[in-house]
C-alpha cells in the first residue's frame, strides 16, 4: 500500500450528507464502530486543535487493524508540517486551512526520502527494505 497525501482546498472540502462517508468524532474508537467499513468511501478525522493529535492514532487503527482502504481525510486545524507524519499514520488526504499555499504543502513531502521505521503505509522497517 503505498499512498500519497492528496492536498485538498479549503473551499474544495464538500460534505454534503453522503452516507458512504463517515464522520469520526476525536474522542471516538475505531475498534468500536459497529458500521459495517466495506460501504464507506471515506472517513473524515478532526482535529480541533494542531496540538490535539487523537486523530493520528484512529488512522492508525483504521488502516492497520481495521483493514480501511477507502479515503481518511484529516479536517480542522491541518498544519503543513504535520502533513507527513499524517501520511505515514494512515491519512490519504488533507484539508488546507483557508490561505495556505497548496504548494508550500506539497513541498514537505521532498524533505524526506525515507524513514527508518515502518508505520502505516510502509510497514516494513528500512532495514528490512534495503538490498544486502
Amino acid at each position: 500500500m503505498n499512498r500519497t497525501l492528496q492536498i485538498v482546498a479549503a473551499e474544495d472540502h464538500v460534505d454534503d450528507g453522503n452516507p458512504n462517508v463517515l464522520q469520526l468524532d476525536n474522542d471516538a474508537d475505531p475498534l468500536a464502530i459497529e458500521v459495517c467499513l466495506k460501504d464507506v468511501e471515506r472517513i473524515d478525522l478532526n482535529f480541533p486543535k494542531f496540538t490535539d493529535g487523537r486523530a493520528y492514532s484512529q488512522a492508525y487503527l483504521l488502516r492497520r487493524r481495521l483493514g480501511f482502504e477507502g479515503d481518511i481525510r484529516a479536517t480542522g486545524d491541518v498544519l503543513i508540517d504535520q502533513l507527513v507524519h499524517m501520511q505515514r499514520t494512515g491519512f490519504t488526504s488533507a484539508v488546507l486551512r483557508e490561505g495556505v499555499d497548496a504548494s508550500a504543502a506539497e513541498r514537505q513531502f521532498d524533505r524526506f526520502s525515507a524513514f527508518y521505521q515502518g508505520d502505516a503505509v510502509q510497514a516494513a522497517p528500512l532495514f528490512s527494505r534495503q538490498p544486502g
